[in-house]
């Protein structure tokens, strides 16, 4: 059976991705910090999930989960996210430095831990979740803008690495998706976050899975480089107020 990896899949695109790729006949590995929301993750995906702490920000964890696999045929890093909607002149470096460790750093790491496994695979695939924010940048997106930049660059830099070797990298790169993101980005404040999508119809989480699923039983032979996927009522990033501007 083949085995896909998936971080951040205790919630969003993660979860539904589990879901999508269990039922699609995947064995499934869901990586994840919060391992009580795993949990529900691994139970809606069904006997072909399985849960497993994964901190992509911590060497250790990422070390930990590539020693205990012996096979991985597709990897898929969508666990990122943003923090604060600040002007630049307001930045906090905290906040900065999480998104650039979280979407790039995690990136890295996950890649090059199962790159090994992935190759001798024979049919390898890579499947990043960057974002429409990694080539239009907005007004209070400076830094997430900054780190899905990084997070792009990573992906068509290992594009061209691994050129000649049986191995497929993909961008995903969602527009407005209704998850826990925006409540993320805002610490918790709810009412914020769900000010985000008032008035336009968002992606659900279910559609960024289903194409990530597609992407993932393409042939071998068969790369999607890059895949845009916008709500209807989208177009580019969002031309709303600054609380409106976060893809």
């Amino acid at each position: 059976m083949r085995v896909a990896v998936v971080t951040g899949a205790s919630s969003g695109i993660g979860a539904a991705t589990v879901v999508a790729l269990a039922r699609d006949g995947w064995s499934v590995i869901c990586g994840a910090r919060r391992l009580d929301r795993l949990e529900q993750v691994v139970n809606a995906g069904g006997p072909n999930a399985k849960a497993v702490h994964l901190d992509v920000t911590d060497e250790a964890s990422v070390a930990a989960l590539a020693k205990g696999l012996d096979r991985v045929d597709l990897l898929v890093n969508n666990a990122g996210g943003a923090k604060g909607l600040r002007p630049i002149v307001e930045a906090k470096e905290e906040e900065w430095e999480w998104m650039y460790n979280t979407n790039v750093l995690g990136t890295m790491r996950m890649t090059r831990a199962l790159l090994p496994l992935l190759v001798a695979s024979g049919q390898g695939r890579v499947i990043n979740i960057c974002s429409i924010a990694s080539t239009m940048p907005y007004a209070g997106g400076g830094g997430y803008n900054a780190a899905k930049f990084g997070q792009r660059a990573v992906t068509e830099a290992l594009r061209h690495e691994l050129a000649g070797q049986p191995v497929t990298v993909s961008q995903i790169d969602p527009g407005l998706v209704q998850t826990e993101f925006s409540l993320v980005r805002f610490d918790g404040d709810q009412a914020r976050a769900d000010a985000v999508y008032a008035g336009v119809e968002p992606l659900s989480a279910e559609d960024v899975a289903e194409a990530i699923r597609w992407v993932a039983s393409r042939p071998p032979h068969v790369s999607i480089d890059q895949l845009w996927i916008l709500a209807r009522d989208q177009v580019g990033t969002v031309k709303t107020p600054l609380e409106r501007s976060t893809t």
